[in-house]
């Protein structure tokens, strides 16, 4: 499948004023989907758009260390949904009061409702012992695969395709159950489908967990804590 063209672009690089709004749409509008999945399918041509997608994120070295496992077994959503139960019985734990109360309260997975689950995961030895660019900074590999994973997303919203990222989960014992080599590293299991709509604003947003920090407080200017 080739490589999807804009529509438009100025010689001098710059897209249109519409292609560039789509672009920051997908960004604002990016969720991490747990509930809402519907159970249309996503076609064929869609999943590959989408994966092909995050194989153009940048890598160190253009390593490209990434794996993605596409999972509709029922069966195989099951075994994963019962890594989460377990995981998510500790978690729970690690909270009190009111906290606790919301936690619980929580829908923190779709793993069965969406119809398909996505690990995605990154080969450490992939490009053999020297990798152009990593020398010093090993895990540019990891953040490399994470680029990926932000691909994927904002190309599925673009799609009308919800992504969740199901993070409560042990990744030993998830490699068991997919049947992933040892020297392989799990970075996400992503549950992927359309929804009957799209929050306005993020999840735990919306139930009160946190609010989104205002920019201002994150920017430094030439060192640590000026932000003048």
């Amino acid at each position: 499948m080739a490589v999807p063209k804009p529509t438009r672009v100025r010689s001098n690089g710059k897209f249109s004023d519409k292609e560039r709004a789509a672009v920051y749409r997908a960004i604002f509008e990016r969720r991490d989907v747990r509930e809402h999945f519907v159970s249309d399918p996503i076609p064929d041509e869609v999943l590959e758009k989408i994966l092909r997608a995050a194989h153009h994120a940048g890598s160190v070295g253009f390593m490209q260390p990434w794996n993605f496992i596409v999972v509709r077994e029922p069966s195989t959503k099951r075994a994963v949904k019962a890594l989460f139960h377990k995981a998510n019985g500790k978690a729970a734990a690690k909270y009190k009061g009111e906290k606790a109360t919301l936690y619980r309260r929580l829908k923190l997975e779709g793993i069965e409702e969406a119809p398909i689950s996505l690990c995605v995961t990154c080969n450490r030895q992939r490009g053999g012992r020297h990798v152009l660019g990593r020398s010093t900074v090993r895990d540019t590999d990891l953040y490399s695969t994470c680029c990926a994973i932000q691909n994927l997303w904002l190309a599925a919203r673009a799609e009308g395709v919800g992504v969740g990222w199901v993070s409560i989960l042990d990744h030993e014992a998830l490699k068991r159950v997919l049947g992933i080599p040892r020297p392989v590293k799990v970075v996400a299991y992503l549950c992927l489908g359309y929804v009957s709509e799209f929050s306005p604003h993020p999840d735990l947003e919306r139930a009160g967990w946190r609010a989104r920090l205002p920019l201002e407080q994150l920017v430094y200017r030439e060192r640590w804590g000026r932000n003048k």
